[in-house]
C-alpha cells in the first residue's frame, strides 16, 4: 500500500504536520499539490502559493518535485514509487503545459537525478538557464531566441534539488558550469536560489503576493514571458562585463 493525498499548493501549510511526521519517520508516502503559482489566475492571492516550495524544500528527507511536462511528471511518479526511504511530493500547475520536444531536447529520464541538461549548445554556452516547472518551456523558448542574436544559452531543468544535491560533485559542475553565469526562473520566492546561480547570477522569482487576474496576464505582467526571461540573460551577460 502506497498512501498518497492531493490538495492545492497553497494548502501545504495545513498539511505541515504529516508531512513533517512522514518524513521524520521515512514512509514512503506521495503528496500531490496541484494550483502550484501565481497562474492559478482570478482565485487571488490567497490561493496563490509563493513562499509554499521553498517551505517544503526546507523540510529535511522530503524530496520536492515540480516536473516540467508530461514526461518529467511520469518519471516524477517513478522515482515516488521507487523511493522506499521517506515521502515524496510532487508540484504540479494548474495551467495547460507544452510537452517538450524530446527529439531536440535530452529525454525526460534526466530528472532521476534531480537536474539535467535539457537542451545543450554546440559551442561552450555563454550563461546557463536553470527552471522548474513551468518556468521551464519559458528557459527553453527565451534560449532559441537568443540563439538568433548569437547568444548560446544551455538549459537546465532542475525538477528536484534534493535529489540534484545528492549526485556526485563532479556531476552537478558538469550541469551547472562554475564559471558560466546562470539565470533561474521560477514563479516563487528567490530564497534559496543563489546557491545554484552564485552571487553574481540572478533569480527571475516573485518575492511579493500575487493578484486577481488571469493567471496568463499575471504570469506576464510579473515577469515571466519569454520576453523578460531573454531580456535578463542579456541584462546578466552585460552586467558580467562589467
Amino acid at each position: 500500500v502506497i498512501p498518497y493525498t492531493a490538495t492545492f499548493l497553497v494548502f501545504s501549510d495545513y498539511m505541515r504536520p504529516p508531512i513533517r511526521l512522514a518524513a521524520l519517520s521515512r514512509q514512503r508516502v506521495i503528496f500531490i499539490f496541484t494550483h502550484d503559482s501565481i497562474g492559478v489566475g482570478e482565485d487571488g492571492p490567497t490561493h496563490q502559493p509563493v513562499e509554499h516550495l521553498m517551505a517544503l524544500r526546507a523540510v529535511p528527507n522530503l524530496w520536492v518535485i515540480r516536473p516540467a511536462d508530461a514526461n518529467e511528471v511520469a518519471e516524477a511518479w517513478r522515482q515516488a514509487i521507487l523511493r522506499r526511504d521517506g515521502p515524496t511530493a510532487i508540484v504540479l500547475s494548474r495551467q495547460n503545459l507544452p510537452v517538450l520536444d524530446r527529439t531536440r531536447l535530452a529525454s525526460a529520464s534526466g530528472l532521476a537525478r534531480g537536474g539535467y541538461v535539457l537542451r545543450e549548445v554546440d559551442s561552450p554556452p555563454d550563461l546557463i538557464l536553470i527552471g522548474t516547472g513551468s518556468e521551464v518551456h519559458l528557459c527553453v523558448s527565451a534560449a532559441d531566441r537568443l540563439a538568433e542574436e548569437g547568444i548560446q544559452a544551455r538549459v537546465v531543468s532542475l525538477p528536484c534539488w534534493e535529489l540534484f544535491d545528492a549526485q556526485p560533485e563532479d556531476y552537478r559542475r558538469s550541469v551547472l558550469l562554475p564559471e558560466v553565469p546562470k539565470l533561474a526562473v521560477e514563479a516563487g520566492v528567490t530564497f534559496g536560489w543563489y546557491r545554484y546561480v552564485g552571487e553574481r547570477g540572478k533569480v527571475i522569482g516573485l518575492d511579493r503576493f500575487g493578484a486577481s487576474a488571469p493567471g496568463g496576464v499575471l504570469m506576464r505582467e510579473l515577469g515571466f514571458s519569454v520576453e523578460n526571461v531573454a531580456a535578463q540573460a542579456k541584462a546578466l551577460l552585460a552586467a558580467q562585463k562589467e
